[in-house]
Parts: C-alpha cells; sequence; structure tokens
C-alpha cells in the first residue's frame, strides 16, 4: 500500500509518500513559508531534489502543491491520487482521549479541537493539514497518529504532578509525553536488534534530538517518560531549559521586567545548550567550539550527557532493572561522543562500550562489548514509517 504522510506545523507541512510493502519513501518533501511567500521541496527516491519558489497563502495550496509534485511527469512518483491509499496525520496532542492511533471522523475532528489548549502551537495546525487534505482527498480513509498516545500507558504514580488534585480533573494538568511515535518504533526494532522478549523486558530509550526525551519501557508499554504536560519539561534540549525549579520564572520576570510571554519565549528558545554555550544549538558547532577551547560549549556538552545519565538512572530505578539501552534521533544516532559520555555514567550498570563500534555510522548497532550486563543501541528512528504502518493497521 502507499500511505502518504503528512506532519503539518503553523507555517511548514513536511510530507512522505511510504510504500509500506518495501517500507520504503517513494519521495519526501517540505512546503515551508506557508502563508509567506512559499518553498517546496521535493524528493523522489530515485532522483534529485527539486526546488521551487511557490505561492503559498494556505495550507490547501501547500496540499495542492505536494500532489502536484506526486504526480508530476518529471519527478512524480505516482500517476494519479488513486495510487493513494490513504493520509496518516501526525497530531501532537491527543490529551486523555487518545491512547492509539484513530481513523479520522468528524467526532475524532471535535476531540483533537479540544485540545488544542494542550498544544497551542500545534493541533491547530495539524487540524488544518487535516482539513486541507480532506477537502483535495475527500475519498481517501485518513487516520490521526498522536505523539502523545504511546504514553497513555503510563501509571498515575508517573504522570501526576505535586498540585492540587482538582487542576487535574478541571484541566487536565497532568505528564502525557511526547515523541511516542519515535519511541513505540524504536523500542519495538530494539527488541529485535537486542534479542529481547517484548512482553519480557525492560528497555529505556533515548531520543536525542534538538527536541529531546527518555522514556521507560516495561513489557512493550511506557510507564514514564521526560517530557510533561509540554514538551518544555525533562531533558536539557537544543534551545528549551528542560527542568529548572519554577520560581525562577517570577524571579526572572522580576528582575528583567519581562512578562510571562517572553519568559516562555526565553525557556523554549534561549535556553538550553544554546544559551549555556551562547554558540549553538547545533550540537557539532558545540563540539567544534569545545575542542577550541571554547570553556561553555564545553560545560554545554557535560550538564547535556550528565542530565542524559540522570534520567537514564532514575528509570533503572522504575523498572527496578534496564535490559537494553537505546540511543535515536539526530543526537542519539549521530553523536558518538554524546552516547560516549553519556555511558561514562552506568559502568554500575555493568555497561561496557566498544569504542570502534561506538564511532562507526550504521542504521542499527550493538555497541556494547559482548560482556556487557546491558546491552547499549543505536536505532535509527523512523516516525513517517511507524505513522504509515499505524494507518495501514486501521484501514
Amino acid at each position: 500500500m502507499k500511505i502518504l504522510v503528512i506532519n503539518c506545523g503553523s507555517s511548514s507541512l513536511k510530507y512522505q509518500l511510504i510504500n509500506t510493502e518495501t517500507n520504503t519513501a517513494d519521495a519526501v518533501g517540505l512546503c515551508e513559508r506557508i502563508g509567506i511567500d512559499g518553498r517546496i521541496k521535493h524528493t523522489p527516491a530515485n532522483g534529485e531534489k527539486v526546488v521551487k519558489e511557490e505561492s503559498m497563502p494556505t495550507h490547501e495550496r501547500a496540499v495542492e502543491l505536494v500532489i502536484e509534485a506526486l504526480t508530476d511527469k518529471e519527478v512524480g512518483v505516482i500517476s494519479s491520487l488513486d495510487e493513494i491509499d490513504a493520509v496518516g496525520h501526525r497530531v501532537v496532542h491527543g490529551g486523555e482521549k487518545f491512547a492509539k492511533s484513530t481513523i479520522i471522523t468528524d467526532e475524532v475532528m471535535q476531540a483533537i479541537e479540544e485540545c488544542n489548549d494542550l498544544a497551542p502551537l500545534h493541533n491547530p495546525a495539524n487540524l488544518i493539514g487535516i482539513n486541507a487534505c480532506k477537502k483535495l482527498m475527500p475519498n481517501v480513509p485518513m487516520v490521526a497518529v498522536f505523539d502523545t498516545a504511546f504514553h497513555q500507558t503510563m501509571p498515575s504514580k508517573a504522570y501526576l504532578y505535586g498540585l492540587p488534585y482538582e487542576y487535574y480533573e478541571k484541566y487536565g494538568i497532568r505528564r502525557y509525553g511526547f515523541h511516542g511515535t519515535s519511541h513505540s518504533y524504536v523500542s519495538n526494532r530494539t527488541y529485535e536488534v537486542a534479542g529481547l522478549d517484548k512482553d519480557n523486558s525492560k528497555v529505556i530509550v533515548c531520543h536525542l534530538g534538538n527536541g529531546a526525551s527518555i522514556t521507560a519501557v516495561l513489557n512493550g508499554e511506557s510507564v514514564d517518560t521526560s517530557m510533561g504536560m509540554t514538551p518544555l519539561e525533562g531533558l536539557i534540549m537544543g534551545t528549551r531549559s528542560g527542568d529548572i525549579d519554577p520560581a525562577i520564572i517570577e524571579y526572572i520576570m522580576k528582575k528583567e521586567n519581562k512578562n510571562i510571554d517572553e519568559v516562555q519565549n526565553i525557556l523554549n528558545k534561549e535556553s538550553g545548550v544554546y544559551g549555556l554555550s551562547g554558540v549553538s544549538s547545533d550540537f557539532r558547532d558545540l563540539t567544534q567550539a569545545s575542542e577550541e577551547g571554547n570553556e561553555r560549549a564545553k560545560i554545554a556538552l557535560e550538564v547535556y550527557s550528565y542530565h542524559v545519565a540522570k534520567y537514564i538512572g532514575s528509570y533503572v530505578a522504575a523498572m527496578n532493572g534496564v535490559d537494553a539501552i537505546a540511543f535515536t534521533a539526530g543526537i542519539g544516532e549521530n553523536d558518538e561522543l554524546v552516547r560516549r559520555d553519556v555511558c561514562s555514567y552506568l559502568g554500575y550498570l555493568g555497561i561496557n562500550i566498544d569504542l570502534e563500534k561506538n564511532d562507526s555510522r550504521e542504521d542499527e548497532m550493538i555497541i556494547s562489548t559482548p560482556d556487557s550486563k546491558v546491552k547499549v543501541c543505536v536505532i535509527a528512528t523512523n516516525e513517517e514509517l511507524a505513522i504509515a504502518r499505524e494507518t495501514v493497521a486501521l484501514i
């Protein structure tokens, strides 16, 4: 089957046409600067990237351009829309309403809209993308795949905050977690790569990218995760602060004469390793700066690895052990120094890293030595393929 996977943002739209028989993408692309001027980048599997400046006043126009690119006689990969069997939409927040992916109906659309307050920058954009596709492809089945769904198996002891319980009852204030599609896909691949029994396993998945989260997966289910009600909680990230003392917010507001929106912008876009280093949120830039003697870049890298290791340790305690640890996403898959530094804290688990293997680049590999008591893996995430598989399973 051929599944069109759509990941719609406020001013962008990422897409892939996935062939689920071969588990490969026939084409990938990006529409950006929607509502500003517009640009589409389209890459067929066996061709070169094509970049076109195109007016995109709306997401509907962006979807039209995606269809035009996919069916183009020169760079397209299908002859008509009839070849698209379904559309899988990434939806960021499903709240407590959705514990799994679902076929999109009017009732589902309404329920997603009711979660807008929990993800005001993401869910409205996701809905715009769904509506645009429904208008242009009214007879094609559509599925919503939620970032939060995988974490709906967390017990209350993991998702409740130490706040008055009425705030959970009235407003749904609790830990939801994100990157669920990635954590689900990578944990399932880890069972296979590490030779584990899914129903009798303890796995920790470290999704380390510009946005980062760690999840404890017990017997195939998420039992705790580092991101919270929003993606701001948890690890120090590229530009996000991660865990801080909440009183810091009021303190900065008073000292800097800033309002809550300005402080939120600082915490989301000016903090993390970028804020610490003053150099970049890109770990390649940080590593280079550190090697050149930049002390703040060096400290930022140390703080990052230390916090990752602390979360791993806490999840070992939560599951009373661990069988495998998987690194994934941009940093987890490609930064051998971060993996090495994180694992340097894990000797108490009987972990030894094969440095030569750790320095190599493979989509899936075990980087721990054969005598390690815990297997450490690198698993390339593939959220689009996971979304496509969820979509096929439902239709």
